[in-house]
């Protein structure tokens, strides 16, 4: 879509903005980017920036892989088109504002390696039911200090500080300097607290339309680690980085509606509507599979386990925590499902994507929801254990089509091939490959990237 470029130039310096910063995700979830000139805007931002498509299958060590023949083929370009709405000013960097992107092949086809047009794709069959999902996350993040040897070590060591703040949680002030950018960027930021362990902390955001709230999200998370990285520290979302100390989850709230806002998972009576359940039937019965996209990482399955305050079970229940998918108790307009799993690593654009294709599989097979858990449902027999390592989370996400049909079968490849070298060179690096503890190479792999 061609956009009126000069308008947006024109606009852009009426604010005191000079630089746009075109960003996307890639498939890892890791930001790429490109600072353009505003005053260049017209002549090149009309058909780009153009980037290598070797971008999709760059590893966080910088190894290039072969997947999708993209390699083969010569590293062909891929070319980004701003989305005008995405426009968000840096308060922290004066003169500089992010721009979200999609991605297009050369012919100006849909690029359907980029995340967010897999996304994109998800949202267009549920409207095509007349449906609309609404989502709205939740996330958990750590803040680490550098040390001299050029480690990481948590910036605090007092225990049982869960919902508390202040200076005694922030003694620098790092956190109350992020709320406040976070705000003036205007994307639905509007709490946060210090979490149960030590030196981690949670940030609240409203929940919107999945596709603006997977771009909140994205520019949330991007933010964050380039806001507390200015101040010498460092913001990590990576699910386990202690062994010692709890992990971080990416909780989604999941609804969907009717294009009035009417909200469609109540029947009207205080019960869930036969469209929830379809959604946590097929949330359930694709659970294995999607949690390769939700917890997407070797570091992440550390986190997964019996009572871990994770999920352990392809299970739901009514407000129970203990369950893959939860049910808040409100009804009416608030009736929603919690899908608990998310690994705070996981890629906003994906794990929304798997979400929302693992309920459209319910609806539209008209799965039947299995009985809700009841109590601590670790022990809750009647659903399948989810997978124990990343390795069978790639094995499940490899063998189930309905989950490729709905988001897209040439992005599941290039994922699979970028996770399983992630996995090899782990086990070849690493003494005992089944240690439940944090390994150093997991440190060295992930903890600046996510």
């Amino acid at each position: 879509m061609k956009h009126d470029l000069s308008a947006i130039r024109e606009d852009l310096h009426s604010r005191g903005i000079d630089v746009l910063r075109f960003v996307y995700s890639d498939i890892l979830g890791i930001t790429r980017s490109k600072d353009m000139l505003v005053s260049q805007l017209e002549k090149s931002a009309e058909n780009g920036p153009a980037f290598s498509q070797g971008v999709w299958i760059t590893t966080t060590r910088g190894g290039v892989l072969d997947g999708g023949n993209i390699a083969s083929d010569g590293l062909p370009d891929l070319i980004t088109q701003l989305v005008p709405e995405t426009i968000t000013p840096m308060p922290w960097e004066p003169g500089v504002a992010y721009v979200i992107t999609d991605a297009f092949n050369p012919d100006g086809s849909d690029n359907m390696l980029s995340p967010r047009m897999v996304l994109r794709k998800v949202i267009e069959e549920y409207r095509e039911l007349g449906l609309q999902p609404v989502c709205g996350p939740e996330l958990e993040f750590y803040i680490a200090d550098r040390t001299p040897e050029g480690g990481f070590k948590r910036s605090l060591t007092a225990t049982g500080r869960v919902y508390t703040s202040g200076a005694t949680v922030d003694p620098r002030g790092t956190f109350l300097h992020l709320m406040r950018m976070l705000d003036q960027m205007n994307i639905g930021v509007f709490a946060g607290n210090h979490e149960f362990s030590p030196s981690q902390y949670e940030i609240n955001m409203w929940h919107s339309e999945a596709l603006d709230a997977a771009d909140r999200t994205f520019l949330f998370k991007t933010a964050i680690k380039d806001i507390v990285s200015r101040t010498g520290q460092h913001a990590t979302f990576l699910g386990k980085p202690w062994a010692d100390e709890g992990g971080s989850g990416f909780h989604l709230h999941f609804s969907v509606t009717d294009f009035e806002g009417n909200n469609k998972m109540h029947d009207g009576k205080g019960e869930l509507s036969e469209t929830a359940r379809q959604l946590i039937a097929g949330l359930t019965t694709n659970g294995n599979a999607l949690t390769a996209l939700t917890n997407p990482t070797v570091n992440a399955f550390k986190r997964l386990g019996p009572d871990t305050l994770a999920p352990y079970r392809s299970n739901w229940g009514y407000d129970n925590r203990s369950c893959m998918v939860r049910i808040p108790p409100e009804r009416g307009q608030g009736t929603r499902l919690e899908v608990r799993v998310g690994d705070g690593a996981a890629n906003p654009y994906l794990i929304i994507a798997g979400v929302l294709a693992a309920g459209l599989d319910g609806i539209k097979r008209k799965l039947v929801c299995a009985p809700d858990a009841v109590g601590m449902a670790y022990d809750n027999e009647g659903a399948e254990v989810l997978p124990e390592t990343f390795a069978e989370a790639l094995d499940a996400l490899e063998a189930n089509s309905n989950l490729h049909n709905h988001l897209a079968k040439e992005m599941v490849d290039v994922f699979l091939v970028l996770k399983r070298d992630e996995i090899a060179r782990y086990e070849a690096e690493v003494s005992d490959p089944l240690t439940r503890d944090v390994t150093q190479w997991e440190i060295d792999e992930y903890l600046e990237n996510y």
